[in-house]
């Protein structure tokens, strides 16, 4: 099977991300079904991808070999009530966060789930997504799941659902502990007597290289830092203030306290 027909549930950034790749790598645009009940995304959709939009859900998503699901969390059963009737014999993925497979399993009548945890950079081909899949879910359904995120960037199976808590608090909330990181640095060079855009300039380039060294490198992050500070140094000084701050068990702090936030979610809107 070259070319499935695959159906999104919801149309919006994430979906469009998605979509966008797949049709770019040569999946075929009437093989794609988008239900978006929103008029003026369902046109911009219909308009940008040249894609089939409907408003709602009808007979043709039975054709559907792959659902992706990407509505908002809290409106994932008002979105799959007039669904169910189409989906049970479909492999069914989820980008939505918190909704869990069981609920899902529930909503759709369908045992063949993968859930994602996709973030936003995968808007630019530079995402990274964990995946968690049932056990009734094949070697060739994996298969499938890869072919159409992998335009997306880059993908990690875990082997617990839970485990996708960890990973909504890392990469799918991370790229915005970046983006604070940043302003607070272009506040610094403005601070300094620079402009605000040498200041972006400067510190995203460096973020950039930095990340694209760590990558490269078989040595770790810590050895990196250590390679870069010099005792007595500038980076010395900076690192000191940092460490005195409680940075380090700050940003530890954070992230589990998004770990939390993704475990209480999966409670509020993910149960069956």
């Amino acid at each position: 099977m070259n070319h499935p027909v695959l159906a999104f549930i919801g149309g919006g950034n994430m979906a469009s991300a998605i979509l966008g790749g797949l049709l770019e790598s040569g999946h075929p645009r009437e093989r794609v079904i988008v239900v978006e009940p929103y008029a003026a995304q369902r046109e911009k959709l219909a308009a940008q991808f040249g894609v089939q939009a409907l408003a709602q859900a009808e007979p043709a998503l039975a054709q559907a070999d792959l659902w992706l699901w990407a509505v908002k969390p809290q409106l994932f059963a008002e979105a799959a009530a007039p669904c169910a009737t189409y989906g049970a014999q479909a492999l069914h993925l989820s980008v939505m966060a918190g909704i869990r497979c069981e609920a899902l399993q529930k909503a759709c009548g369908a045992a063949r789930i993968v859930r994602a945890m996709p973030n936003t950079p995968a808007l630019i081909g530079r995402g990274m997504a964990g995946l968690y899949a049932r056990p009734e879910v094949s070697a060739a359904d994996q298969q499938l799941v890869e072919r159409v995120l992998a335009p997306t960037g880059q993908l990690m199976w875990l082997k617990q659902e839970s485990d996708l808590d960890a990973v909504t608090a890392l990469s799918g909330s991370g790229p915005a502990y970046f983006f604070y990181f940043v302003e607070a640095m272009m506040a610094a060079a403005v601070e300094m007597g620079l402009s605000a855009e040498q200041g972006r300039q400067l510190a995203l380039a460096t973020c950039a290289g930095a990340a694209a060294l760590a990558q490269q490198s078989d040595e770790s992050p810590a050895v990196l830092r250590e390679r870069v500070t010099s005792k007595g140094g500038t980076t010395y000084a900076a690192l000191s203030s940092l460490q005195a701050d409680g940075v380090g068990a700050a940003i530890q702090r954070a992230v589990k306290a998004a770990q939390q936030r993704a475990r209480e979610l999966g409670d509020e809107f993910g149960q069956a």
